[in-house]
């Protein structure tokens, strides 16, 4: 079953599923994905329950294609929404797998796709960067289908996000105009998330460009002006944040909440505390209460930040975690994240195993491992990669072999800078290969001689 899907897709089962608008509340600097703990079964959906555990089981057990299918078959009167979503979610790791049923599904009588399951593949295609399959499934959905819309803002929203990753700026713009085809407004909320999406992978110059480019169409508000500014501060260019910054003042709109947090945050990240301290005394004077990146390692702000009830983000934790010297301190931080009630997300988590990694600390390692798998946030594509490159700087080159070789079975691709790692792991072993050949060698010449 996996190489029919995979050489090439044929998606015979059309969905209809209930349409949702894409929430402006999702957050002004990153796009609400799909969260792997949303949409969880009804806890008194027992039946839907057992049959996701079943499912799953079955999967588990067997490898064979026509095997697989046929095993699959008995369900096929119990396949709902729900339980596919489930399925789905528990193989984010494992395009092939999750495709194939996610196919199986589609052809199942009493069943078909609705938008949420059709939002859940093609984040799992993008995430797994199967751009092509992605692509692929997306061109499958009908464009003026009866009953509900197949498609909402954020299967739009999904797609801008993974061509950005993929480096496919132009693709990301035609698929926002592709709202068109589907009856979709060119809003500009839309325009907001497609804007995100490219900052998001380092696109920022491509995104200015475009904003610049289109404010006739879409009025320069402040929240599309902090979306590249906070573009210019995450890539680390304090020069440009100044200077788009200034555009900002110089211009009609009036900086608010988040302008202002997010140039205190380029300002710390370039050791300019006192301005930055300066620019935060300025705009709580103002009465703009922060929720905002704080002061690198200056525990007292995030204090004050706490007693006015105004807690840090996530993003803010990100940031004073990368500066962290010693699991105690990992764990006093996470501490705060939990009585603020600041979710970890996978970004964090593969923050942390970063850090645990370089400092050898083998338990935290395996506890966030164990962590991610347990919350169905990871392991994915970066938490191998941090691995892999720990691991061969340790001089462990088994392990690191061993975590490569798992991530390739889950059918993820390596970076290059991976597969540079892994052929100077494979030159050294034949290196020391030939090198205890040619000592063999010579102590047989030695014994012959005498």
């Amino acid at each position: 079953m996996h190489s029919r899907l995979n050489g090439g897709v044929n998606y015979r089962k059309l969905c209809r599923g209930s349409s949702s608008g894409f929430s402006e509340q999702a957050g002004l600097y990153h796009v609400d994905f799909i969260s792997p703990n949303s949409d969880n079964l009804s806890s008194d959906n027992d039946s839907s329950i057992k049959c996701v555990n079943m499912i799953e089981t079955v999967l588990k057990s067997i490898d064979e294609n026509s095997e697989l299918e046929m095993a699959l078959d008995q369900f096929s009167s119990k396949i709902n929404e729900d339980v596919v979503i489930q399925i789905l979610r528990r193989h984010r790791s494992d395009y092939k797998l999750a495709l194939s049923f996610f196919t199986w599904a589609s052809m199942q009588p009493c069943y078909t796709h609705g938008l949420r399951a059709y939002n859940e593949m093609l984040d799992i295609l993008g995430r797994m960067k199967q751009i092509k399959l992605m692509r692929q499934l997306f061109d499958e959905i009908p464009k003026d289908g009866g009953g509900d819309s197949i498609v909402n803002d954020k299967t739009f929203a999904i797609l801008m996000n993974r061509y950005a990753a993929a480096h496919k700026v132009q693709e990301a713009i035609d698929i926002f105009y592709k709202r068109k085809e589907f009856g979709y407004e060119l809003d500009l909320v839309g325009f907001q998330t497609l804007l995100m999406s490219l900052c998001r992978y380092k696109h920022v110059e491509e995104a200015e460009a475009l904003f610049l480019q289109k404010q006739k169409e879409f009025p320069p508000v402040i929240k599309s002006r902090n979306i590249i500014l906070n573009g210019w501060c995450v890539l680390g260019s304090l020069r440009d944040t100044k200077r788009f910054w200034n555009d900002i003042i110089s211009s009609k709109c009036k900086p608010d909440l988040f302008t202002y947090g997010i140039f205190i945050n380029s300002l710390t990240k370039a050791g300019k505390l006192g301005s930055a301290v300066k620019l935060f005394t300025s705009m709580w004077e103002k009465g703009i209460n922060p929720d905002i990146k704080r002061m690198e390692k200056v525990y007292e702000l995030l204090d004050e930040m706490e007693e006015k009830g105004c807690l840090p983000n996530a993003r803010t934790f990100s940031y004073i975690l990368k500066t962290m010297k010693k699991p105690e301190e990992v764990d006093n931080l996470l501490g705060r994240m939990e009585r603020g009630g600041c979710r970890i997300d996978g970004d964090t988590y593969n923050l942390i195993l970063n850090l645990y990694v370089e400092w050898k600390y083998h338990k935290g390692v395996r506890y966030v491992w164990s962590e991610m798998e347990r919350s169905g946030l990871g392991p994915d594509q970066r938490s191998f990669t941090v691995m892999i490159h720990g691991l061969y700087a340790q001089g462990k080159l088994d392990e690191a072999l061993q975590y490569y070789n798992e991530m390739k079975a889950k059918g993820m691709i390596p970076e290059p800078r991976t597969r540079i790692i892994i052929k100077a792991i494979h030159l050294k072993r034949e290196g020391e290969n030939s090198g205890s050949d040619h000592s063999r060698n010579s102590v047989e010449k030695r014994r012959f001689v005498s």
